[in-house]
Protein backbone atom coordinates (compact mmCIF):
# COMPACT_ATOMS: atom_id res chain seq x y z
CA UNK A 1 0.00 0.00 0.00
CA UNK A 2 3.31 2.46 0.74
CA UNK A 3 4.59 1.86 -2.69
CA UNK A 4 1.92 1.93 -5.03
CA UNK A 5 -1.24 2.95 -3.06
CA UNK A 6 -2.17 5.20 -6.77
CA UNK A 7 -3.37 2.19 -7.54
CA UNK A 8 -5.77 1.39 -4.91
CA UNK A 9 -7.63 4.67 -5.00
CA UNK A 10 -7.80 5.69 -9.32
CA UNK A 11 -9.79 3.47 -11.05
CA UNK A 12 -8.38 0.78 -13.60
CA UNK A 13 -9.32 -0.91 -16.50
CA UNK A 14 -12.13 -3.23 -15.94
CA UNK A 15 -13.29 -1.68 -12.85
CA UNK A 16 -16.50 -0.43 -11.98
CA UNK A 17 -14.55 1.63 -9.00
CA UNK A 18 -11.52 2.01 -7.23
CA UNK A 19 -10.05 -1.10 -5.51
CA UNK A 20 -10.07 0.64 -2.45
CA UNK A 21 -13.77 1.08 -2.43
CA UNK A 22 -14.09 -2.53 -2.96
CA UNK A 23 -11.90 -2.85 0.14
CA UNK A 24 -14.18 -1.16 2.87
CA UNK A 25 -17.40 -2.27 1.52
CA UNK A 26 -15.88 -6.07 2.02
CA UNK A 27 -14.25 -5.13 5.03
CA UNK A 28 -16.28 -6.68 7.57
CA UNK A 29 -15.88 -10.54 5.89
CA UNK A 30 -11.71 -9.15 5.20
CA UNK A 31 -11.33 -8.91 8.41
CA UNK A 32 -13.65 -11.31 10.23
CA UNK A 33 -11.12 -14.05 10.51
CA UNK A 34 -7.93 -11.81 11.76
CA UNK A 35 -6.24 -11.16 15.03
CA UNK A 36 -6.31 -7.82 16.56
CA UNK A 37 -2.95 -6.77 15.74
CA UNK A 38 -3.81 -7.78 12.08
CA UNK A 39 -6.67 -5.82 11.80
CA UNK A 40 -4.90 -2.70 13.10
CA UNK A 41 -2.55 -3.19 10.13
CA UNK A 42 -5.01 -3.46 7.96
CA UNK A 43 -6.86 -0.47 8.55
CA UNK A 44 -3.46 1.25 8.67
CA UNK A 45 -2.62 -0.10 5.02
CA UNK A 46 -6.09 1.28 4.22
CA UNK A 47 -5.25 4.99 5.46
CA UNK A 48 -1.60 4.67 3.82
CA UNK A 49 -4.08 4.20 0.32
CA UNK A 50 -6.02 7.13 1.47
CA UNK A 51 -3.01 9.51 2.23
CA UNK A 52 -2.91 10.32 -1.95
CA UNK A 53 -4.78 12.80 -2.90
CA UNK A 54 -2.90 13.61 -6.02
CA UNK A 55 -4.87 15.07 -8.88
CA UNK A 56 -5.54 11.53 -10.30
CA UNK A 57 -7.29 10.70 -7.09
CA UNK A 58 -11.63 11.54 -7.79
CA UNK A 59 -12.90 9.33 -4.62
CA UNK A 60 -14.73 11.27 -2.09
CA UNK A 61 -11.64 10.73 0.57
CA UNK A 62 -13.81 11.68 3.98
CA UNK A 63 -16.78 9.36 2.96
CA UNK A 64 -14.58 6.27 1.88
CA UNK A 65 -12.59 6.95 5.70
CA UNK A 66 -16.19 7.30 7.27
CA UNK A 67 -17.30 3.65 5.83
CA UNK A 68 -13.67 2.53 6.84
CA UNK A 69 -14.03 3.35 10.29
CA UNK A 70 -17.77 1.84 10.32
CA UNK A 71 -17.24 -1.12 12.71
CA UNK A 72 -15.51 0.80 15.18
CA UNK A 73 -17.68 3.79 15.35
CA UNK A 74 -20.78 1.71 16.04
CA UNK A 75 -18.97 -0.37 18.67
CA UNK A 76 -18.00 3.10 20.14
CA UNK A 77 -21.68 4.47 20.03
CA UNK A 78 -22.58 1.22 21.64
CA UNK A 79 -20.46 1.88 24.77
CA UNK A 80 -21.11 4.87 24.68
CA UNK A 81 -24.61 4.55 24.89
CA UNK A 82 -24.47 1.83 27.84
CA UNK A 83 -22.20 4.42 29.68
CA UNK A 84 -24.82 6.70 29.68
CA UNK A 85 -27.39 4.46 31.12
CA UNK A 86 -24.62 3.49 33.58
CA UNK A 87 -21.33 4.95 33.72
CA UNK A 88 -19.72 1.86 35.93
CA UNK A 89 -20.29 -0.10 32.23
CA UNK A 90 -17.13 1.72 31.13
CA UNK A 91 -14.75 0.24 34.32
CA UNK A 92 -15.74 -3.41 33.11
CA UNK A 93 -12.34 -5.28 32.05
CA UNK A 94 -13.85 -6.23 28.94
CA UNK A 95 -15.24 -2.89 27.65
CA UNK A 96 -11.41 -1.36 29.05
CA UNK A 97 -10.06 -3.84 26.64
CA UNK A 98 -12.41 -3.23 23.76
CA UNK A 99 -11.89 0.75 23.90
CA UNK A 100 -8.22 0.54 23.56
CA UNK A 101 -8.57 -1.69 20.58
CA UNK A 102 -10.65 0.95 18.74
CA UNK A 103 -8.78 3.48 20.03
CA UNK A 104 -5.37 1.73 18.70
CA UNK A 105 -7.08 0.77 15.29
CA UNK A 106 -8.07 4.69 15.24
CA UNK A 107 -4.13 5.68 16.47
CA UNK A 108 -3.14 3.18 13.12
CA UNK A 109 -5.41 5.04 10.91
CA UNK A 110 -4.23 8.31 11.77
CA UNK A 111 -0.49 7.66 11.46
CA UNK A 112 -1.19 6.41 7.80
CA UNK A 113 -4.01 8.36 6.54
CA UNK A 114 -2.40 12.19 8.03
CA UNK A 115 -4.70 15.54 8.56
CA UNK A 116 -7.79 14.00 6.44
CA UNK A 117 -8.34 11.98 9.95
CA UNK A 118 -9.79 15.45 11.45
CA UNK A 119 -13.20 14.17 10.47
CA UNK A 120 -12.89 10.98 11.95
CA UNK A 121 -11.89 12.50 15.53
CA UNK A 122 -14.81 14.92 15.80
CA UNK A 123 -17.29 12.05 15.93
CA UNK A 124 -15.71 10.70 18.82
CA UNK A 125 -13.03 13.35 20.93
CA UNK A 126 -15.25 14.98 23.41
CA UNK A 127 -17.20 11.38 24.18
CA UNK A 128 -12.85 10.27 24.43
CA UNK A 129 -12.22 12.83 26.89
CA UNK A 130 -15.04 12.01 28.94
CA UNK A 131 -13.57 8.25 28.89
CA UNK A 132 -10.24 10.05 29.73
CA UNK A 133 -12.10 11.60 33.12
CA UNK A 134 -13.68 8.54 34.05
CA UNK A 135 -10.63 6.37 34.17
CA UNK A 136 -8.33 9.32 35.64
CA UNK A 137 -11.18 9.70 38.23
CA UNK A 138 -11.63 5.94 39.14
CA UNK A 139 -7.54 5.67 39.35
CA UNK A 140 -7.34 8.55 41.64
CA UNK A 141 -10.51 6.57 44.23
CA UNK A 142 -8.39 4.00 43.96
CA UNK A 143 -5.01 5.62 45.21
CA UNK A 144 -6.54 7.68 47.62
CA UNK A 145 -8.51 4.67 48.94
CA UNK A 146 -5.23 1.91 49.04
CA UNK A 147 -2.36 4.03 48.55
CA UNK A 148 0.75 3.91 45.52
CA UNK A 149 0.18 -0.05 45.35
CA UNK A 150 -3.22 0.29 43.73
CA UNK A 151 -1.36 1.31 40.94
CA UNK A 152 -0.82 -2.19 40.48
CA UNK A 153 -3.89 -3.77 40.33
CA UNK A 154 -5.06 -5.27 37.71
CA UNK A 155 -7.98 -2.99 37.09
CA UNK A 156 -5.93 0.23 37.49
CA UNK A 157 -3.24 -1.00 34.83
CA UNK A 158 -5.88 -1.84 32.40
CA UNK A 159 -7.44 1.82 32.93
CA UNK A 160 -4.20 3.29 33.07
CA UNK A 161 -3.87 1.52 29.44
CA UNK A 162 -6.63 2.78 27.35
CA UNK A 163 -5.36 6.64 29.09
CA UNK A 164 -2.27 5.76 27.49
CA UNK A 165 -4.08 4.99 23.92
CA UNK A 166 -5.81 8.34 24.36
CA UNK A 167 -2.61 10.42 24.98
CA UNK A 168 -0.44 8.60 21.97
CA UNK A 169 -3.92 9.08 19.66
CA UNK A 170 -3.81 12.81 20.40
CA UNK A 171 0.15 12.92 19.88
CA UNK A 172 0.26 11.39 17.11
CA UNK A 173 -3.27 13.55 15.29
CA UNK A 174 -0.96 16.57 16.28
CA UNK A 175 1.92 15.28 15.08
CA UNK A 176 -0.25 14.35 11.40
CA UNK A 177 -1.72 17.80 11.27
CA UNK A 178 -1.75 19.70 8.83
CA UNK A 179 -3.56 21.97 5.58
CA UNK A 180 -5.93 21.77 4.73
CA UNK A 181 -7.51 19.41 6.36
CA UNK A 182 -6.39 20.67 9.96
CA UNK A 183 -5.13 23.84 9.55
CA UNK A 184 -2.87 24.93 12.86
CA UNK A 185 -4.86 27.45 13.87
CA UNK A 186 -8.33 25.35 13.82
CA UNK A 187 -6.28 22.58 15.32
CA UNK A 188 -5.12 24.69 18.19
CA UNK A 189 -8.57 26.79 18.42
CA UNK A 190 -11.21 23.40 18.36
CA UNK A 191 -8.89 20.49 19.96
CA UNK A 192 -6.45 22.03 22.56
CA UNK A 193 -8.59 24.03 25.10
CA UNK A 194 -11.00 21.04 25.54
CA UNK A 195 -7.91 18.99 25.99
CA UNK A 196 -6.33 21.11 29.06
CA UNK A 197 -8.55 20.47 31.87
CA UNK A 198 -9.08 16.99 31.98
CA UNK A 199 -5.56 15.82 30.93
CA UNK A 200 -3.71 18.45 32.77
CA UNK A 201 -5.68 18.55 35.73
CA UNK A 202 -5.00 14.94 36.34
CA UNK A 203 -1.78 15.06 36.11
CA UNK A 204 -1.41 17.89 38.71
CA UNK A 205 -3.31 16.13 40.81
CA UNK A 206 -2.09 12.19 40.71
CA UNK A 207 0.32 10.91 42.65
CA UNK A 208 4.42 10.35 41.04
CA UNK A 209 3.59 6.93 40.14
CA UNK A 210 0.42 7.50 38.45
CA UNK A 211 1.31 10.39 36.21
CA UNK A 212 1.92 9.64 32.79
CA UNK A 213 4.96 10.84 31.07
CA UNK A 214 3.07 10.71 27.59
CA UNK A 215 1.26 13.34 28.79
CA UNK A 216 4.54 15.34 28.61
CA UNK A 217 5.26 13.91 25.16
CA UNK A 218 1.63 15.19 23.94
CA UNK A 219 2.25 18.77 24.99
CA UNK A 220 5.82 18.70 23.63
CA UNK A 221 4.34 17.27 20.21
CA UNK A 222 1.65 20.26 20.76
CA UNK A 223 4.33 23.11 21.23
CA UNK A 224 6.49 21.61 18.52
CA UNK A 225 3.56 21.95 15.64
CA UNK A 226 1.52 24.29 16.84
CA UNK A 227 4.20 26.79 17.84
CA UNK A 228 2.91 30.50 18.58
CA UNK A 229 -0.88 29.47 18.11
CA UNK A 230 -0.31 27.85 21.62
CA UNK A 231 1.14 30.28 23.13
CA UNK A 232 -1.36 31.48 25.07
CA UNK A 233 -2.04 28.36 26.71
CA UNK A 234 2.02 27.11 27.87
CA UNK A 235 1.33 29.09 30.99
CA UNK A 236 -1.57 26.70 31.62
CA UNK A 237 0.72 23.75 30.71
CA UNK A 238 3.66 24.64 32.29
CA UNK A 239 1.69 25.64 35.87
CA UNK A 240 0.31 21.91 35.87
CA UNK A 241 3.11 19.90 34.73
CA UNK A 242 6.17 21.85 35.59
CA UNK A 243 6.61 22.21 39.07
CA UNK A 244 5.34 18.43 40.11
CA UNK A 245 7.33 16.58 37.15
CA UNK A 246 10.70 18.43 38.74
CA UNK A 247 9.93 17.28 42.09
CA UNK A 248 9.50 13.69 40.81
CA UNK A 249 12.86 13.45 39.11
CA UNK A 250 15.19 16.16 41.13
CA UNK A 251 14.93 13.23 44.12
CA UNK A 252 17.77 11.66 42.70
CA UNK A 253 19.35 10.33 39.40
CA UNK A 254 17.50 7.45 38.74
CA UNK A 255 13.57 7.38 39.47
CA UNK A 256 11.03 8.25 36.61
CA UNK A 257 13.74 8.07 33.63
CA UNK A 258 11.30 8.90 30.84
CA UNK A 259 9.42 11.29 32.70
CA UNK A 260 12.81 13.01 33.21
CA UNK A 261 14.08 12.75 29.33
CA UNK A 262 10.28 13.59 28.09
CA UNK A 263 10.40 16.81 30.73
CA UNK A 264 13.72 17.97 28.93
CA UNK A 265 11.89 17.62 25.36
CA UNK A 266 9.14 19.72 26.51
CA UNK A 267 11.36 22.57 27.46
CA UNK A 268 13.59 22.49 25.14
CA UNK A 269 10.25 22.51 22.53
CA UNK A 270 8.77 25.47 24.48
CA UNK A 271 12.31 27.46 24.69
CA UNK A 272 11.93 26.63 20.58
CA UNK A 273 9.04 27.22 18.99
CA UNK A 274 7.31 29.14 22.35
CA UNK A 275 9.88 31.56 23.99
CA UNK A 276 7.61 34.47 25.04
CA UNK A 277 5.97 32.07 27.23
CA UNK A 278 8.64 31.82 29.41
CA UNK A 279 8.18 35.40 30.27
CA UNK A 280 4.73 35.61 31.03
CA UNK A 281 5.22 32.68 33.99
CA UNK A 282 5.20 33.85 37.46
CA UNK A 283 9.41 34.97 38.38
CA UNK A 284 9.43 31.93 40.80
CA UNK A 285 8.39 29.61 38.19
CA UNK A 286 11.16 31.46 35.94
CA UNK A 287 13.95 30.37 38.66
CA UNK A 288 12.48 26.89 38.43
CA UNK A 289 12.96 26.89 34.56
CA UNK A 290 16.55 28.01 35.15
CA UNK A 291 16.81 25.70 37.89
CA UNK A 292 15.72 22.66 36.01
CA UNK A 293 18.10 23.09 33.20
CA UNK A 294 21.18 23.96 35.71
CA UNK A 295 19.94 20.18 37.45
CA UNK A 296 20.24 18.53 33.98
CA UNK A 297 23.47 20.06 33.21
CA UNK A 298 25.20 18.13 36.42
CA UNK A 299 23.14 14.98 35.42
CA UNK A 300 25.26 12.02 35.21
CA UNK A 301 23.15 10.46 32.84
CA UNK A 302 25.19 11.59 29.37
CA UNK A 303 21.63 12.52 26.69
CA UNK A 304 20.20 14.73 30.05
CA UNK A 305 23.64 16.46 30.58
CA UNK A 306 23.67 17.13 26.75
CA UNK A 307 20.16 18.41 27.12
CA UNK A 308 20.77 20.47 29.33
CA UNK A 309 23.29 22.11 27.82
CA UNK A 310 21.76 22.49 24.37
CA UNK A 311 18.51 24.02 26.04
CA UNK A 312 21.04 26.76 27.86
CA UNK A 313 22.37 27.77 25.06
CA UNK A 314 19.34 28.42 23.01
CA UNK A 315 18.05 30.11 26.24
CA UNK A 316 20.58 32.74 26.76
CA UNK A 317 20.52 33.44 22.14
CA UNK A 318 16.71 33.83 22.84
CA UNK A 319 17.45 36.11 25.39
CA UNK A 320 20.27 38.08 23.46
CA UNK A 321 17.60 38.40 21.07
CA UNK A 322 14.95 39.83 23.30
CA UNK A 323 16.21 43.14 24.34
CA UNK A 324 13.40 44.18 26.45
CA UNK A 325 13.76 41.15 28.95
CA UNK A 326 17.67 40.44 28.50
CA UNK A 327 18.85 42.82 31.49
CA UNK A 328 16.47 41.45 33.74
CA UNK A 329 17.36 38.00 33.50
CA UNK A 330 21.32 38.68 32.99
CA UNK A 331 21.28 40.63 36.43
CA UNK A 332 19.36 37.97 37.96
CA UNK A 333 20.87 34.25 36.55
CA UNK A 334 24.29 35.47 34.75
CA UNK A 335 26.78 34.97 37.11
CA UNK A 336 25.41 31.97 39.03
CA UNK A 337 25.23 30.40 35.48
CA UNK A 338 28.75 31.01 34.76
CA UNK A 339 29.96 29.61 38.23
CA UNK A 340 27.37 26.60 37.62
CA UNK A 341 28.94 25.65 34.37
CA UNK A 342 32.42 26.33 35.65
CA UNK A 343 31.48 23.95 38.18
CA UNK A 344 30.40 20.83 35.81
CA UNK A 345 33.48 21.81 33.37
CA UNK A 346 35.81 20.85 36.46
CA UNK A 347 34.08 18.50 38.19
CA UNK A 348 35.36 15.71 36.01
CA UNK A 349 32.43 13.90 35.35
CA UNK A 350 31.20 15.48 32.24
CA UNK A 351 34.15 15.40 30.17
CA UNK A 352 31.91 14.84 27.23
CA UNK A 353 30.18 17.69 26.85
CA UNK A 354 33.54 20.03 26.99
CA UNK A 355 32.36 21.29 23.40
CA UNK A 356 29.19 23.18 24.91
CA UNK A 357 30.37 24.08 28.00
CA UNK A 358 33.23 26.00 26.19
CA UNK A 359 30.75 27.04 23.90
CA UNK A 360 28.53 28.48 27.08
CA UNK A 361 31.67 30.01 28.69
CA UNK A 362 32.83 31.86 25.50
CA UNK A 363 29.26 33.46 24.79
CA UNK A 364 28.70 34.65 28.52
CA UNK A 365 32.29 36.21 28.67
CA UNK A 366 32.08 37.62 25.27
CA UNK A 367 28.72 39.63 26.45
CA UNK A 368 29.98 40.93 29.83
CA UNK A 369 33.34 41.81 27.68
CA UNK A 370 31.69 43.60 24.74
CA UNK A 371 29.19 45.44 27.42
CA UNK A 372 25.99 43.79 26.39
CA UNK A 373 25.70 43.38 29.43
CA UNK A 374 24.35 47.08 31.00
CA UNK A 375 22.91 46.06 34.49
CA UNK A 376 25.36 45.40 37.40
CA UNK A 377 26.36 41.78 37.84
CA UNK A 378 27.28 42.93 41.76
CA UNK A 379 26.25 44.84 45.09
CA UNK A 380 27.63 48.96 43.96
CA UNK A 381 27.31 49.01 47.89
CA UNK A 382 30.36 46.83 48.34
CA UNK A 383 32.35 47.50 45.52
CA UNK A 384 34.95 50.16 44.74
CA UNK A 385 33.68 53.36 42.73
CA UNK A 386 33.43 53.19 39.18
CA UNK A 387 34.04 49.33 38.84
CA UNK A 388 32.49 47.69 35.77
CA UNK A 389 30.96 44.22 35.20
CA UNK A 390 34.37 43.20 33.01
CA UNK A 391 36.80 44.01 35.72
CA UNK A 392 34.40 42.70 38.26
CA UNK A 393 33.82 39.44 36.57
CA UNK A 394 37.61 39.03 36.11
CA UNK A 395 38.46 39.25 40.16
CA UNK A 396 35.80 37.06 40.89
CA UNK A 397 36.26 34.24 38.56
CA UNK A 398 39.94 34.57 39.72
CA UNK A 399 39.05 34.25 43.03
CA UNK A 400 36.87 31.22 42.73
CA UNK A 401 39.40 29.51 40.73
CA UNK A 402 42.58 30.24 43.13
CA UNK A 403 40.17 29.08 46.27
CA UNK A 404 39.03 26.01 44.06
CA UNK A 405 42.39 25.19 43.29
CA UNK A 406 44.98 25.67 45.37
CA UNK A 407 47.58 24.38 43.26
CA UNK A 408 47.60 26.43 40.42
CA UNK A 409 49.15 30.04 40.66
CA UNK A 410 48.20 33.07 40.79
CA UNK A 411 49.80 33.82 37.17
CA UNK A 412 48.38 31.14 35.92
CA UNK A 413 45.10 31.98 36.92
CA UNK A 414 45.46 35.46 35.46
CA UNK A 415 46.78 34.42 32.29
CA UNK A 416 43.81 32.01 32.03
CA UNK A 417 41.27 34.66 32.98
CA UNK A 418 42.89 37.32 30.47
CA UNK A 419 42.08 34.45 27.81
CA UNK A 420 38.79 33.74 28.61
CA UNK A 421 38.10 37.71 27.64
CA UNK A 422 39.97 37.68 24.29
CA UNK A 423 37.37 38.71 21.85
CA UNK A 424 39.88 37.89 19.46
CA UNK A 425 39.08 33.74 20.14
CA UNK A 426 37.29 32.07 18.08
CA UNK A 427 35.82 28.54 19.23
CA UNK A 428 38.16 26.24 18.60
CA UNK A 429 40.81 28.73 20.00
CA UNK A 430 38.50 29.17 22.75
CA UNK A 431 38.79 25.44 23.52
CA UNK A 432 42.19 24.83 23.11
CA UNK A 433 42.79 27.77 26.02
CA UNK A 434 40.42 25.92 27.99
CA UNK A 435 41.55 22.34 27.86
CA UNK A 436 45.43 23.85 28.05
CA UNK A 437 44.18 25.35 31.68
CA UNK A 438 42.31 22.18 32.85
CA UNK A 439 45.26 19.86 32.43
CA UNK A 440 47.41 21.95 34.75
CA UNK A 441 45.04 21.25 37.49
CA UNK A 442 46.09 18.57 40.08
CA UNK A 443 42.62 17.00 39.66
CA UNK A 444 42.86 16.17 35.79
CA UNK A 445 46.94 15.73 35.44
CA UNK A 446 46.16 11.95 36.54
CA UNK A 447 43.41 11.11 34.61
CA UNK A 448 41.98 9.71 31.22
CA UNK A 449 41.41 13.23 29.83
CA UNK A 450 40.50 11.90 26.01
CA UNK A 451 36.82 13.17 26.80
CA UNK A 452 38.23 16.65 26.56
CA UNK A 453 39.89 15.74 22.93
CA UNK A 454 36.15 13.81 22.01
CA UNK A 455 34.96 16.04 18.83
CA UNK A 456 38.80 16.58 17.53
CA UNK A 457 38.70 12.26 17.64
CA UNK A 458 35.14 11.49 16.58
CA UNK A 459 35.74 14.12 13.67
CA UNK A 460 39.52 11.93 12.59
CA UNK A 461 37.77 8.92 12.84
CA UNK A 462 34.86 9.94 10.27
CA UNK A 463 37.26 11.03 8.00
CA UNK A 464 39.53 7.87 8.35
CA UNK A 465 36.08 5.98 7.36
CA UNK A 466 35.13 8.43 4.73
CA UNK A 467 38.70 7.65 3.50
CA UNK A 468 38.29 3.58 3.35
CA UNK A 469 34.93 4.23 2.03
CA UNK A 470 36.26 6.19 -1.21
CA UNK A 471 38.91 3.79 -1.42
CA UNK A 472 36.61 0.90 -1.81
CA UNK A 473 34.10 2.70 -3.73
CA UNK A 474 37.12 3.44 -6.87
CA UNK A 475 37.53 -0.45 -7.12
CA UNK A 476 34.44 -1.55 -9.04
CA UNK A 477 32.57 -4.68 -7.47
CA UNK A 478 34.35 -4.40 -4.16
CA UNK A 479 30.97 -2.51 -2.30
CA UNK A 480 28.68 -5.07 -1.56
CA UNK A 481 24.89 -3.85 -2.67
CA UNK A 482 23.60 -2.79 0.50
CA UNK A 483 26.64 -0.44 0.50
CA UNK A 484 25.72 1.22 -2.20
CA UNK A 485 23.99 4.61 -2.03
CA UNK A 486 21.63 4.51 -4.83
CA UNK A 487 20.55 8.33 -4.57
CA UNK A 488 23.97 8.98 -5.89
Amino acid sequence: SMKCKRKFVTLQSDERSPFICELVENLPSIISDLEPHQVQSFYESVGCMLNDKGPQVKIDRPAVLGNLMDMPNRTWRIIMDQARKNVESLVEPVTIKEIIKILKSNNRVCHSVGPLFTSQLQTFFLDMLNVYKVYSERISAAVTQQGPIATQMSLVRTMRSAKKEVLRLLTVFIKKSGPPEAEPRAVAQGFIPPVLDPILGDYQRNIAGARDPEVLLLFTTVVEKLKSHVVDDVPRIMESTFECTLQMITTNFEDFPEHRIRFYEFLRAINLHCFPALFNIPPAHQKLVIDAVVWAMKHTERNIADTGLEILHELLLNVGRTPDIAQGIYQQFLLALIQDVFAVLTDRLHKSGFKMHATLLRHMFHLVQMNQVTVLLFDPSTAPAGQSNPVFLRNHISNLLITSFPNVTKSQVAAFVDGMFDLKMDLPAFKAHLRDFLIQLKEFSVEDNSGLYSEENDLAARQREEAVQAQRSAVPGILKPSEIDNDL
